[in-house]
């Protein structure tokens, strides 16, 4: 998709009505779907967390920002995910969180980035998070800066990817909770995107057919 079509349909983003469940459950493992279906999580009492996806221009395509998580000792060591993180004392709320957390992560600082609206939480099992997404976007062309200790490399996902289904795939996945079972995922330069991820991708993707198609 062209930059210059994306950011016309900003204000049709901005009136669009959030599809949750409908759009997450075309992504979900089927063992996290009756988290989908009631709040029940809540009495966990799940920690706060914010990502950002951020959509920015280049060579004047619209492109999504993913990142790869450094391999570290724990439960979403080296997935592909937003940027993003736990909620800071320090944070008045959690678009702040989303916005330091992507400067922290990648380098891109809050004055280059414009917040169109938040998106559906989703619970996080596994973690006991509660994951906000805000969907941003940046004018100009980025130059990444990533914390190496956090992430291992970012993967520019061009817009139009996002809206083919033909990089919809179910795969077998072992996970924290589970064995060798199938989960739906996109397929995105060779790397497996799915769970939590995928599902906030495609509350995304159903937003954007919405106001393109």
């Amino acid at each position: 998709m062209d930059y210059d079509q994306f950011i016309k349909v900003i204000p049709a983003i901005k009136a669009q009505p959030l599809f949750a469940l409908k759009a997450h459950i075309k992504m979900a493992p089927l063992e996290r779907i009756k988290y989908l279906e009631t709040e029940d999580y809540k009495m966990y009492n799940p920690k706060k967390s914010a990502v950002l996806m951020l959509l920015y221009p280049k060579d004047n395509k619209t492109n999504l920002l993913l990142i790869e998580r450094a391999e570290y000792p724990g439960i979403h060591s080296s997935q592909i995910a937003f940027p993003g993180g736990k909620k800071d004392f320090t944070d008045q709320n959690l678009t702040q969180t989303a916005l330091r957390e992507t400067w922290e992560e990648v380098g891109i600082s809050k004055d280059k980035i414009e917040i169109i609206k938040p998106f559906s939480e989703i619970y996080i099992p596994p973690s006991n998070f509660i994951v906000s997404p805000f969907l941003g976007f940046a004018t100009a062309n980025l130059e990444f800066v990533l914390q190496p200790k956090e992430v291992a490399q970012i993967i520019e996902m061009p817009l139009d990817d996002l809206l083919d289904d033909g990089i919809i795939e179910h795969v077998k996945m072992n996970t924290s909770y589970a064995v060798d079972i199938d989960v739906p995922a996109y397929l995105i330069e060779k790397h497996i995107v799915w769970g939590a991820t995928a599902m906030m991708l495609s509350e995304l993707k159903e937003t954007l057919r919405k106001v393109l198609f």
